[in-house]
């Protein structure tokens, strides 16, 4: 996809009125779910910052993260439009690394559900995230990348945001 492609794609941060359209979207897209409710999406909004991405006025992706001790996890990741998953993730992480930035974040990593394929931690090294051990990780990152199920071989996808680590209160 060209950097042109990835203009037309609108990210924003959602707000409580957007979550009935959210909910909608997610209830009509999510395969073998149950339906999504408003108040679902309200609750996690309270837990979680929503990013919503929007073609042509219409939603085709969702990010969800949560920023803690200068590390901002990735929740959340949702793409409905396969042949437009890199532009729409492009436009996504941009969005949640710009936020992660402000809040000085020194790195970013990926919750998944279950440990990567091969093809995923591919997909996911082409926007920066590597897969480290989480041993090796300072500590900081490892406390946030403990709620993840890490790889068969203990890694966990991540991306640093900083050169530097902030050692001292900022």
């Amino acid at each position: 996809m060209g950097q042109g492609e990835a203009r037309e794609i609108a990210v924003y941060r959602a707000r409580p009125a957007d979550c009935g359209r959210i909910a909608e979207f997610l209830s009509r897209t999510l395969p073998g779910r149950r339906t999504i409710t408003r108040d679902d999406v309200l609750r996690h909004l309270g837990r979680a910052g929503l990013l919503l991405a929007e073609r042509e006025g219409e939603p085709v992706g969702l990010l969800g993260f949560q920023v803690e001790n200068l590390v901002a996890r990735v929740t959340d990741f949702w793409v409905v439009r396969p042949h437009e998953r890199v532009a729409i993730a492009q436009a996504l992480l941009a969005a949640m690394e710009e936020t992660a930035h402000e809040l000085q974040c020194e790195a970013a990593l990926l919750l998944m559900p279950t440990p990567p394929s091969v093809e995923m931690a591919a997909f996911w090294e082409g926007f920066g995230y590597r897969q480290r051990p989480a041993a090796e990780l300072p500590r900081p990152w490892r406390d946030a990348a403990g709620e993840a199920p890490l790889g068969p071989d203990g890694t966990v996808l991540v991306k640093q945001l900083r050169r530097e680590r902030v050692l001292r209160p900022i």
